[in-house]
Protein backbone atom coordinates (compact mmCIF):
# COMPACT_ATOMS: atom_id res chain seq x y z
CA UNK A 1 0.00 0.00 0.00
CA UNK A 2 1.19 3.68 -0.99
CA UNK A 3 2.25 5.70 2.09
CA UNK A 4 -0.14 8.33 0.13
CA UNK A 5 -4.01 7.85 0.40
CA UNK A 6 -4.34 8.25 -3.09
CA UNK A 7 -1.08 6.11 -4.21
CA UNK A 8 0.41 9.34 -5.76
CA UNK A 9 3.79 9.26 -5.59
CA UNK A 10 6.40 11.67 -7.26
CA UNK A 11 7.57 10.56 -10.84
CA UNK A 12 10.28 7.74 -11.43
CA UNK A 13 12.89 10.45 -12.66
CA UNK A 14 12.69 12.05 -9.45
CA UNK A 15 16.19 12.37 -7.51
CA UNK A 16 15.78 10.99 -4.39
CA UNK A 17 17.95 13.40 -2.21
CA UNK A 18 17.63 15.74 0.03
CA UNK A 19 19.67 17.45 3.12
CA UNK A 20 20.55 13.62 4.24
CA UNK A 21 20.30 11.97 0.46
CA UNK A 22 17.18 10.66 1.55
CA UNK A 23 13.41 10.86 0.51
CA UNK A 24 11.21 12.24 2.91
CA UNK A 25 7.30 11.40 2.98
CA UNK A 26 4.95 9.07 1.20
CA UNK A 27 6.66 9.26 -2.54
CA UNK A 28 6.78 5.68 -4.11
CA UNK A 29 9.33 3.36 -2.97
CA UNK A 30 10.69 6.12 -0.61
CA UNK A 31 10.04 4.05 2.22
CA UNK A 32 8.17 4.77 5.34
CA UNK A 33 7.70 8.45 5.64
CA UNK A 34 6.35 10.29 8.92
CA UNK A 35 2.94 10.19 10.00
CA UNK A 36 0.41 11.75 7.23
CA UNK A 37 -2.28 14.25 7.98
CA UNK A 38 -4.32 13.02 5.14
CA UNK A 39 -3.80 9.15 5.86
CA UNK A 40 -6.71 6.86 6.88
CA UNK A 41 -5.46 5.46 9.67
CA UNK A 42 -4.28 6.82 13.14
CA UNK A 43 -6.52 10.09 12.67
CA UNK A 44 -8.68 10.42 16.24
CA UNK A 45 -12.23 8.93 15.24
CA UNK A 46 -11.00 7.78 12.19
CA UNK A 47 -9.81 4.06 12.66
CA UNK A 48 -8.82 1.97 9.51
CA UNK A 49 -12.49 3.25 8.13
CA UNK A 50 -12.73 7.33 7.81
CA UNK A 51 -16.63 7.11 7.25
CA UNK A 52 -16.33 6.56 10.97
CA UNK A 53 -14.67 9.68 11.59
CA UNK A 54 -18.50 11.40 11.03
CA UNK A 55 -19.99 10.11 14.28
CA UNK A 56 -17.38 10.38 16.38
CA UNK A 57 -14.81 7.87 17.80
CA UNK A 58 -17.39 5.86 19.79
CA UNK A 59 -21.11 5.54 19.44
CA UNK A 60 -23.93 4.40 21.70
CA UNK A 61 -27.37 3.80 21.49
CA UNK A 62 -28.79 7.31 21.41
CA UNK A 63 -26.38 8.24 18.87
CA UNK A 64 -27.03 5.94 16.50
CA UNK A 65 -30.47 8.13 14.80
CA UNK A 66 -28.31 10.99 14.31
CA UNK A 67 -25.52 9.18 12.70
CA UNK A 68 -28.14 7.19 10.26
CA UNK A 69 -29.42 10.86 9.26
CA UNK A 70 -25.86 12.01 8.73
CA UNK A 71 -25.10 8.90 6.55
CA UNK A 72 -28.77 10.20 4.80
CA UNK A 73 -26.86 13.49 3.97
CA UNK A 74 -23.86 12.12 2.60
CA UNK A 75 -25.68 9.82 -0.20
CA UNK A 76 -28.25 12.58 -1.13
CA UNK A 77 -25.14 15.12 -1.71
CA UNK A 78 -25.70 16.67 -5.07
CA UNK A 79 -22.57 19.64 -4.82
CA UNK A 80 -19.31 19.24 -6.54
CA UNK A 81 -16.80 16.57 -6.21
CA UNK A 82 -16.28 17.50 -2.54
CA UNK A 83 -18.98 17.51 0.34
CA UNK A 84 -17.29 20.74 1.83
CA UNK A 85 -20.24 20.97 4.42
CA UNK A 86 -18.84 17.28 5.57
CA UNK A 87 -15.15 18.31 5.74
CA UNK A 88 -15.85 21.40 7.98
CA UNK A 89 -17.97 19.65 10.39
CA UNK A 90 -15.40 16.88 10.36
CA UNK A 91 -12.52 19.32 10.37
CA UNK A 92 -14.00 21.29 14.12
CA UNK A 93 -14.99 18.09 15.28
CA UNK A 94 -11.13 16.86 14.98
CA UNK A 95 -10.18 20.28 16.32
CA UNK A 96 -12.46 19.77 19.53
CA UNK A 97 -10.56 16.58 20.11
CA UNK A 98 -7.40 17.92 20.57
CA UNK A 99 -4.22 17.05 19.15
CA UNK A 100 -2.37 13.22 19.80
CA UNK A 101 -0.44 15.31 22.59
CA UNK A 102 -3.53 15.88 24.72
CA UNK A 103 -3.46 19.70 23.83
CA UNK A 104 -6.58 21.19 23.34
CA UNK A 105 -8.14 24.30 21.06
CA UNK A 106 -9.11 27.62 23.42
CA UNK A 107 -10.23 30.77 22.72
CA UNK A 108 -7.85 33.56 22.44
CA UNK A 109 -7.53 35.63 24.89
CA UNK A 110 -7.08 39.53 24.85
CA UNK A 111 -3.93 39.53 26.09
CA UNK A 112 -2.96 36.57 23.52
CA UNK A 113 -4.64 39.41 20.70
CA UNK A 114 -2.61 42.23 22.02
CA UNK A 115 1.17 40.19 21.82
CA UNK A 116 0.23 38.98 18.31
CA UNK A 117 -0.39 42.48 17.15
CA UNK A 118 2.57 43.70 18.85
CA UNK A 119 4.87 40.93 17.36
CA UNK A 120 3.41 41.64 13.97
CA UNK A 121 3.66 45.79 14.09
CA UNK A 122 7.68 44.98 15.23
CA UNK A 123 8.18 42.35 12.62
CA UNK A 124 6.99 44.66 9.65
CA UNK A 125 9.36 47.47 11.22
CA UNK A 126 11.88 44.96 10.79
CA UNK A 127 11.31 44.05 7.65
CA UNK A 128 11.50 47.29 5.85
CA UNK A 129 15.12 47.59 6.53
CA UNK A 130 15.74 44.26 4.75
CA UNK A 131 13.31 44.41 1.95
CA UNK A 132 12.06 47.07 -0.59
CA UNK A 133 8.52 45.54 -0.63
CA UNK A 134 6.48 47.36 1.63
CA UNK A 135 3.66 45.70 4.01
CA UNK A 136 0.94 43.49 3.14
CA UNK A 137 -0.49 42.88 6.59
CA UNK A 138 -3.30 45.51 7.00
CA UNK A 139 -4.30 43.85 10.14
CA UNK A 140 -2.84 41.28 12.34
CA UNK A 141 -5.36 38.48 14.13
CA UNK A 142 -4.70 36.01 16.75
CA UNK A 143 -7.06 32.30 15.45
CA UNK A 144 -7.96 29.32 17.36
CA UNK A 145 -7.63 26.08 15.76
CA UNK A 146 -11.20 26.33 14.95
CA UNK A 147 -10.62 29.97 13.20
CA UNK A 148 -7.80 28.78 11.41
CA UNK A 149 -10.07 26.06 10.06
CA UNK A 150 -12.85 28.47 9.20
CA UNK A 151 -10.94 31.27 7.52
CA UNK A 152 -8.83 28.44 5.66
CA UNK A 153 -11.42 26.65 4.12
CA UNK A 154 -12.14 28.50 1.03
CA UNK A 155 -8.91 28.10 -0.52
CA UNK A 156 -8.59 24.23 0.25
CA UNK A 157 -11.45 24.32 -2.00
CA UNK A 158 -9.52 25.86 -4.53
CA UNK A 159 -6.31 23.68 -4.03
CA UNK A 160 -8.56 20.18 -3.73
CA UNK A 161 -11.31 20.73 -6.15
CA UNK A 162 -9.25 20.12 -9.37
CA UNK A 163 -7.56 16.90 -7.83
CA UNK A 164 -10.86 15.52 -6.26
CA UNK A 165 -13.01 16.60 -10.21
CA UNK A 166 -10.53 14.48 -11.77
CA UNK A 167 -11.39 11.46 -9.45
CA UNK A 168 -14.76 12.03 -10.00
CA UNK A 169 -15.01 12.04 -13.93
CA UNK A 170 -13.10 8.62 -13.40
CA UNK A 171 -15.49 6.95 -11.30
CA UNK A 172 -18.44 8.19 -13.86
CA UNK A 173 -16.43 7.19 -16.40
CA UNK A 174 -16.01 3.30 -15.45
CA UNK A 175 -19.37 2.10 -16.95
CA UNK A 176 -20.00 1.20 -20.54
CA UNK A 177 -21.73 4.07 -22.28
CA UNK A 178 -24.34 2.00 -23.24
CA UNK A 179 -25.04 0.83 -19.24
CA UNK A 180 -24.32 4.91 -17.62
CA UNK A 181 -28.39 5.60 -19.10
CA UNK A 182 -29.56 2.46 -17.33
CA UNK A 183 -26.65 3.08 -13.99
CA UNK A 184 -28.12 6.97 -13.18
CA UNK A 185 -29.02 5.84 -9.21
CA UNK A 186 -25.76 4.37 -8.92
CA UNK A 187 -23.78 6.65 -10.65
CA UNK A 188 -25.59 9.48 -8.18
CA UNK A 189 -24.95 7.30 -5.60
CA UNK A 190 -21.34 7.06 -6.67
CA UNK A 191 -20.82 11.17 -6.48
CA UNK A 192 -22.63 11.22 -3.68
CA UNK A 193 -20.05 8.72 -2.04
CA UNK A 194 -17.15 10.25 -3.81
CA UNK A 195 -17.65 13.95 -2.41
CA UNK A 196 -18.61 12.14 0.98
CA UNK A 197 -14.68 10.22 0.91
CA UNK A 198 -13.27 13.39 -0.17
CA UNK A 199 -15.00 15.66 2.42
CA UNK A 200 -14.27 12.81 5.60
CA UNK A 201 -10.28 12.69 4.18
CA UNK A 202 -9.63 16.44 3.72
CA UNK A 203 -11.96 17.56 7.07
CA UNK A 204 -9.67 14.98 8.90
CA UNK A 205 -6.72 16.43 7.56
CA UNK A 206 -7.24 19.80 8.16
CA UNK A 207 -8.42 19.18 11.58
CA UNK A 208 -4.90 17.54 11.95
CA UNK A 209 -3.04 20.41 10.27
CA UNK A 210 -4.93 22.75 12.58
CA UNK A 211 -3.35 21.60 15.39
CA UNK A 212 0.28 22.12 14.35
CA UNK A 213 0.39 25.25 12.15
CA UNK A 214 1.73 28.64 13.50
CA UNK A 215 -0.09 30.89 10.73
CA UNK A 216 -1.98 31.58 7.88
CA UNK A 217 1.22 30.63 5.13
CA UNK A 218 2.77 27.68 6.81
CA UNK A 219 2.28 25.46 3.52
CA UNK A 220 3.88 29.03 1.03
CA UNK A 221 0.68 29.53 0.04
CA UNK A 222 -1.86 32.26 1.02
CA UNK A 223 -4.56 30.54 3.15
CA UNK A 224 -6.07 33.02 4.89
CA UNK A 225 -7.61 36.24 3.91
CA UNK A 226 -5.68 38.57 2.03
CA UNK A 227 -3.93 41.69 4.21
CA UNK A 228 -4.90 39.67 7.00
CA UNK A 229 -1.64 38.52 9.08
CA UNK A 230 -2.87 35.70 11.46
CA UNK A 231 -1.15 33.38 13.85
CA UNK A 232 -1.74 30.82 16.20
CA UNK A 233 -1.05 31.19 19.97
CA UNK A 234 -1.80 27.75 20.76
CA UNK A 235 0.48 26.20 18.78
CA UNK A 236 2.54 29.24 18.95
CA UNK A 237 3.47 27.85 22.68
CA UNK A 238 3.18 24.34 21.38
CA UNK A 239 5.92 25.05 18.87
CA UNK A 240 8.35 26.47 21.00
CA UNK A 241 8.12 24.02 24.17
CA UNK A 242 11.62 22.38 24.93
CA UNK A 243 13.34 25.20 23.02
CA UNK A 244 14.80 27.32 25.53
CA UNK A 245 14.01 29.94 23.80
CA UNK A 246 12.46 33.12 25.49
CA UNK A 247 8.31 32.84 24.10
CA UNK A 248 9.06 36.31 23.01
CA UNK A 249 11.28 35.51 20.60
CA UNK A 250 9.41 32.51 19.14
CA UNK A 251 6.04 34.64 18.58
CA UNK A 252 8.39 37.40 16.89
CA UNK A 253 10.37 34.92 14.73
CA UNK A 254 7.57 33.26 13.28
CA UNK A 255 5.52 37.22 13.25
CA UNK A 256 8.13 37.94 10.75
CA UNK A 257 7.72 34.53 8.85
CA UNK A 258 4.25 35.51 8.34
CA UNK A 259 4.68 39.18 7.52
CA UNK A 260 7.07 38.20 4.97
CA UNK A 261 5.00 36.21 3.20
CA UNK A 262 2.25 38.84 3.44
CA UNK A 263 4.25 41.16 1.87
CA UNK A 264 5.37 39.14 -0.73
CA UNK A 265 1.72 37.73 -1.98
CA UNK A 266 0.16 41.50 -1.19
CA UNK A 267 2.81 43.08 -3.65
CA UNK A 268 3.33 40.35 -6.69
CA UNK A 269 -0.23 40.41 -7.95
CA UNK A 270 0.56 37.43 -10.16
CA UNK A 271 1.81 34.86 -7.72
CA UNK A 272 -1.21 33.48 -6.29
CA UNK A 273 -2.52 32.59 -9.38
CA UNK A 274 0.54 31.19 -11.13
CA UNK A 275 1.24 28.83 -7.86
CA UNK A 276 -2.66 28.32 -7.86
CA UNK A 277 -2.43 27.58 -11.85
CA UNK A 278 0.65 25.18 -11.25
CA UNK A 279 -1.80 22.64 -8.94
CA UNK A 280 -4.42 22.90 -11.40
CA UNK A 281 -2.07 22.00 -14.34
CA UNK A 282 -0.73 19.09 -11.78
CA UNK A 283 -3.67 17.79 -11.24
CA UNK A 284 -4.62 17.58 -14.81
CA UNK A 285 -2.09 14.81 -15.38
CA UNK A 286 -3.14 12.98 -12.73
CA UNK A 287 -3.95 9.45 -14.53
CA UNK A 288 -6.67 7.20 -12.82
CA UNK A 289 -6.51 3.27 -13.68
CA UNK A 290 -9.91 2.48 -14.36
CA UNK A 291 -9.10 -1.30 -14.59
CA UNK A 292 -8.93 -1.12 -10.60
CA UNK A 293 -12.21 1.41 -9.96
CA UNK A 294 -14.27 -0.99 -12.88
CA UNK A 295 -13.77 -3.92 -10.49
CA UNK A 296 -14.75 -1.93 -7.40
CA UNK A 297 -17.92 -0.75 -9.40
CA UNK A 298 -18.57 -4.03 -10.04
CA UNK A 299 -19.03 -5.36 -6.91
CA UNK A 300 -20.32 -2.02 -5.26
CA UNK A 301 -22.18 -2.90 -2.35
CA UNK A 302 -24.51 0.13 -1.59
CA UNK A 303 -24.51 -0.59 2.20
CA UNK A 304 -20.48 -1.18 2.42
CA UNK A 305 -19.50 2.23 1.07
CA UNK A 306 -16.31 1.86 2.16
CA UNK A 307 -15.26 -0.52 -0.47
CA UNK A 308 -14.58 2.58 -2.56
CA UNK A 309 -12.48 3.92 -0.09
CA UNK A 310 -10.37 1.26 0.55
CA UNK A 311 -10.13 0.76 -3.49
CA UNK A 312 -8.78 4.18 -3.53
CA UNK A 313 -6.38 3.56 -0.59
CA UNK A 314 -4.72 0.39 -2.35
CA UNK A 315 -3.45 3.27 -5.08
CA UNK A 316 -5.29 3.63 -8.18
CA UNK A 317 -4.32 7.43 -9.20
CA UNK A 318 -0.51 8.44 -10.93
CA UNK A 319 1.08 11.33 -11.69
CA UNK A 320 1.22 10.50 -15.84
CA UNK A 321 4.77 10.45 -17.03
CA UNK A 322 5.00 12.58 -19.75
CA UNK A 323 6.09 16.13 -20.74
CA UNK A 324 3.64 18.39 -19.87
CA UNK A 325 3.05 16.74 -15.88
CA UNK A 326 7.09 17.08 -15.73
CA UNK A 327 6.95 20.58 -16.65
CA UNK A 328 3.68 20.99 -14.15
CA UNK A 329 5.76 19.71 -11.47
CA UNK A 330 8.91 21.35 -12.00
CA UNK A 331 7.04 24.76 -12.54
CA UNK A 332 5.35 24.08 -8.97
CA UNK A 333 7.95 23.13 -6.89
CA UNK A 334 10.19 25.71 -8.17
CA UNK A 335 8.23 28.38 -7.22
CA UNK A 336 6.85 27.34 -4.16
CA UNK A 337 11.06 26.81 -2.88
CA UNK A 338 11.48 30.41 -4.42
CA UNK A 339 8.59 31.59 -2.25
CA UNK A 340 9.76 30.03 0.60
CA UNK A 341 13.30 30.59 0.21
CA UNK A 342 13.00 34.33 0.37
CA UNK A 343 11.07 33.97 3.25
CA UNK A 344 13.98 32.10 4.73
CA UNK A 345 16.50 34.77 3.60
CA UNK A 346 14.72 37.94 4.53
CA UNK A 347 13.44 36.83 7.69
CA UNK A 348 16.76 35.63 8.84
CA UNK A 349 18.75 39.49 7.77
CA UNK A 350 15.46 40.55 9.56
CA UNK A 351 16.24 38.72 12.98
CA UNK A 352 19.70 37.93 13.21
CA UNK A 353 20.44 41.93 14.48
CA UNK A 354 17.49 41.69 16.92
CA UNK A 355 16.96 37.99 18.18
CA UNK A 356 20.03 35.99 19.90
CA UNK A 357 18.49 32.64 19.41
CA UNK A 358 17.21 33.64 15.26
CA UNK A 359 19.90 30.94 13.82
CA UNK A 360 18.68 28.40 16.49
CA UNK A 361 15.02 28.95 15.55
CA UNK A 362 15.54 29.19 11.59
CA UNK A 363 17.43 25.56 12.05
CA UNK A 364 14.72 24.06 13.66
CA UNK A 365 12.26 25.77 11.02
CA UNK A 366 14.35 23.68 8.40
CA UNK A 367 14.81 20.52 10.25
CA UNK A 368 11.31 20.31 10.96
CA UNK A 369 10.44 20.92 6.98
CA UNK A 370 12.87 18.28 6.06
CA UNK A 371 11.63 15.44 8.54
CA UNK A 372 8.14 16.43 6.56
CA UNK A 373 6.36 18.71 8.74
CA UNK A 374 2.78 19.80 7.65
CA UNK A 375 3.57 22.03 4.46
CA UNK A 376 5.23 18.94 3.09
CA UNK A 377 2.80 16.30 4.39
CA UNK A 378 -0.24 18.54 2.76
CA UNK A 379 0.96 18.74 -0.26
CA UNK A 380 2.76 15.59 -0.69
CA UNK A 381 -1.40 14.40 -0.19
CA UNK A 382 -3.16 16.39 -2.34
CA UNK A 383 -0.95 16.51 -5.52
CA UNK A 384 1.48 13.54 -5.20
CA UNK A 385 3.77 16.63 -3.97
CA UNK A 386 6.69 16.81 -1.90
CA UNK A 387 8.89 20.29 -1.68
CA UNK A 388 12.40 18.97 -1.22
CA UNK A 389 14.42 21.10 1.46
CA UNK A 390 17.63 20.92 -0.43
CA UNK A 391 15.39 23.04 -3.02
CA UNK A 392 14.60 25.31 -0.20
CA UNK A 393 17.97 25.89 1.01
CA UNK A 394 19.44 26.21 -2.55
CA UNK A 395 16.77 29.23 -3.35
CA UNK A 396 17.54 30.57 0.00
CA UNK A 397 21.15 30.72 -0.81
CA UNK A 398 20.24 31.81 -3.84
CA UNK A 399 18.53 35.17 -2.60
CA UNK A 400 21.09 35.49 -0.27
CA UNK A 401 23.60 36.00 -3.02
CA UNK A 402 21.25 38.05 -4.91
CA UNK A 403 21.42 40.61 -2.03
CA UNK A 404 24.59 40.89 -1.73
CA UNK A 405 25.41 41.31 -5.40
CA UNK A 406 22.54 43.34 -6.73
CA UNK A 407 21.16 45.15 -3.33
CA UNK A 408 17.64 44.82 -2.00
CA UNK A 409 15.89 46.50 -5.19
CA UNK A 410 17.88 44.44 -7.38
CA UNK A 411 16.83 40.97 -5.62
CA UNK A 412 13.22 42.21 -5.30
CA UNK A 413 12.60 43.49 -8.59
CA UNK A 414 12.87 39.90 -10.14
CA UNK A 415 9.06 39.45 -8.87
CA UNK A 416 7.96 42.21 -11.24
CA UNK A 417 7.40 38.84 -13.85
CA UNK A 418 7.50 35.68 -13.65
CA UNK A 419 9.96 35.36 -16.50
CA UNK A 420 12.50 37.17 -14.17
CA UNK A 421 13.03 34.48 -11.69
CA UNK A 422 15.07 31.70 -11.12
CA UNK A 423 14.64 28.30 -13.08
CA UNK A 424 15.30 24.85 -11.25
CA UNK A 425 18.56 24.81 -13.45
CA UNK A 426 19.53 28.40 -11.54
CA UNK A 427 19.23 27.01 -8.59
CA UNK A 428 22.06 23.98 -9.55
CA UNK A 429 23.85 27.19 -10.70
CA UNK A 430 23.17 30.12 -8.53
CA UNK A 431 26.62 32.27 -9.51
CA UNK A 432 25.86 31.86 -12.74
CA UNK A 433 22.55 33.55 -12.19
CA UNK A 434 23.34 35.86 -10.00
CA UNK A 435 25.84 37.24 -12.00
CA UNK A 436 23.84 37.24 -15.29
CA UNK A 437 22.48 40.09 -17.18
CA UNK A 438 18.65 40.45 -16.95
CA UNK A 439 16.16 42.24 -19.38
CA UNK A 440 14.47 44.69 -17.37
CA UNK A 441 10.62 43.85 -17.77
CA UNK A 442 9.11 46.97 -17.03
CA UNK A 443 11.52 49.08 -19.63
CA UNK A 444 10.24 46.36 -22.22
CA UNK A 445 6.67 47.02 -21.52
CA UNK A 446 7.22 50.39 -22.05
CA UNK A 447 9.38 50.40 -25.56
CA UNK A 448 6.13 47.33 -26.45
CA UNK A 449 3.36 50.45 -25.59
CA UNK A 450 4.82 53.01 -27.54
CA UNK A 451 5.42 51.05 -30.53
CA UNK A 452 1.68 49.88 -30.33
CA UNK A 453 0.29 53.76 -30.08
CA UNK A 454 3.20 54.43 -32.98
CA UNK A 455 1.30 51.55 -34.91
CA UNK A 456 -2.11 53.15 -34.27
CA UNK A 457 -1.07 56.74 -35.14
CA UNK A 458 0.20 55.53 -38.42
CA UNK A 459 -3.34 53.56 -39.41
CA UNK A 460 -5.17 56.84 -38.21
CA UNK A 461 -2.94 59.15 -40.66
CA UNK A 462 -3.75 56.83 -43.36
CA UNK A 463 -7.28 56.75 -42.93
CA UNK A 464 -7.64 60.12 -42.89
CA UNK A 465 -9.37 62.51 -43.41
CA UNK A 466 -12.26 59.53 -43.26
CA UNK A 467 -13.13 58.56 -39.65
CA UNK A 468 -11.28 55.16 -38.63
CA UNK A 469 -14.38 53.66 -37.03
CA UNK A 470 -17.26 54.48 -39.90
CA UNK A 471 -14.61 53.42 -42.40
CA UNK A 472 -14.32 49.87 -40.34
CA UNK A 473 -17.69 49.62 -39.75
CA UNK A 474 -18.94 49.37 -43.28
CA UNK A 475 -16.75 46.71 -44.08
CA UNK A 476 -15.98 43.79 -41.45
CA UNK A 477 -13.74 42.44 -43.89
CA UNK A 478 -11.33 45.41 -44.70
CA UNK A 479 -11.13 45.73 -40.71
CA UNK A 480 -10.09 41.74 -40.76
CA UNK A 481 -7.84 42.38 -43.43
CA UNK A 482 -6.16 45.64 -41.32
CA UNK A 483 -5.87 42.84 -38.26
CA UNK A 484 -4.30 40.24 -40.97
CA UNK A 485 -1.61 42.85 -41.90
CA UNK A 486 -0.59 44.22 -38.69
CA UNK A 487 -0.34 40.64 -37.49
Amino acid sequence: MSDTPFGFGLPPEEPENGDDGKKKGGGQGGGQGPANPFGFGGLPGGGDNPFAAMFGGSMNPGDLGAAFQQLGQMLSYEGGPVNWDMAKDIARQTVARGTADGSKDASVTDGERAAIQEAVRLADLWLDGVTSLPSGSGTAVAWSRAEWVEATLPVWKDLVDPVAERVGAAMGGVLPEEMQAMAGPLLGMMRSMGGAMFGTQIGQALGVLAGEVVGSTDVGLPLGPTGKAALLPVNIAAFGSGLEVPQEEVRLYLALREAAHQRLFAHVPWLRSHLFGAVEGYARGIKVDTSKLEDVVGQLDPTHPEQLQEALQQGMFQPEDTPEQKAALARLETALALVEGWVDAVVHAAAAPHLPSADRLRETLRRRRASGGPAEQTFATLIGLELRPRRLRDASRLWASLTDARGLEGRDGLWEHPDMLPTAADLDDPDGFVHREHLDFSELDKMLGEAAKGAQGSTGSQDAPGSPEKKRDESGEADKGDEGDKK
